[in-house]
């Protein structure tokens, strides 16, 4: 990634949870289903950016306790501000250097997050030392080497325009492979993959540029265009996008997940 690429920036909850919150429970309803967490654990979410998969917890998983972390200090200032109905914390911190004591929490969670840790290995390790054995350790991520992010319609016309945009850093952790073998390096036991998809409606193209365009990993790029350059990309994104019946856009997206649990040596 060069220099001028400008970078990914999460500094705005609400716009985040506009762009991404709603993909984010999408794709989080799928995952808590597949992992059918017990009643009462204490969770960690690891980059919880505006708490979105936090309060999915809250709602489906019957916790006894949630804490996320993230960097992020205006994510965290929006997700200390949702509705929770179990005890929470949410506080700015690094996730390959937890502020947390060994064991300490039953399950650990990376929500569309492992490929933005800069040595996911490390942070995964952070995880499984703060994780009680026995607990679950799960993430999932986009599937953003095979075209699974949901801004992928929006990167193929930057692509055939050629126009660089910046993508999370360790994009090769969100492939199973990769996945599996963290996991399985670091010890842990039933170790499995799987992959979700889902899909957004819109009502119509302006409905869909509104919200896209104001995000994270696009916005920067466009603001760097000129109007010009940002009218063509809008033209072409209009014609390629899918329509149904009814002339909604229809927009898809897939995430890559992995589940495993601590062992007592690990």
């Amino acid at each position: 990634m060069t220099d001028n690429i400008p970078e990914i920036i999460f500094d705005d909850g609400e716009s985040y949870e506009r762009f991404m919150g709603v993909w984010s429970r999408k794709v989080g309803a799928q995952f808590i289903d597949w992992i059918k967490f017990s009643k009462s654990l204490n969770f960690l979410d690891v980059g919880c950016g505006n708490g979105a998969f936090s309060v999915q917890i809250d709602q489906l998983c019957n916790p006894s306790s949630i804490t996320g972390i993230d960097p992020s200090s205006a994510q965290i200032d929006y997700a200390s501000r949702r509705e929770v109905n179990v005890p929470s914390q949410f506080e700015v911190g690094d996730s390959m250097s937890l502020p947390f004591q060994d064991d300490k929490f039953d399950a650990s969670i990376m929500a569309l997050v492992i490929f933005f840790v800069p040595d996911p290995k490390k942070g995964v390790a952070e995880m499984l030392r703060v994780t009680k054995p026995g607990g679950t350790l799960a993430a999932y991520a986009w599937d953003v080497m095979s075209g699974g992010l949901p801004m992928e319609p929006m990167h193929k016309i930057l692509r055939e325009i050629g126009i660089e945009y910046p993508l999370p850093p360790s994009v090769h952790a969100s492939q199973k492979r990769n996945m599996k073998e963290i996991w399985t390096d670091l010890g842990m036991s039933e170790v499995e993959t799987t992959t979700f998809y889902v899909k957004r409606s819109f009502k119509n193209f302006d409905d869909y540029w509104n919200i896209y365009s104001v995000g994270p990993s696009v916005s920067g790029t466009l603001k760097s265009l000129s109007s010009e350059t940002v009218n063509e990309i809008k033209l072409k994104l209009n014609t390629s996008l899918e329509r149904d019946a009814d002339n909604n856009i229809i927009t898809y997206a897939f995430a890559n997940a992995v589940k495993g649990i601590k062992t007592e040596g690990s």
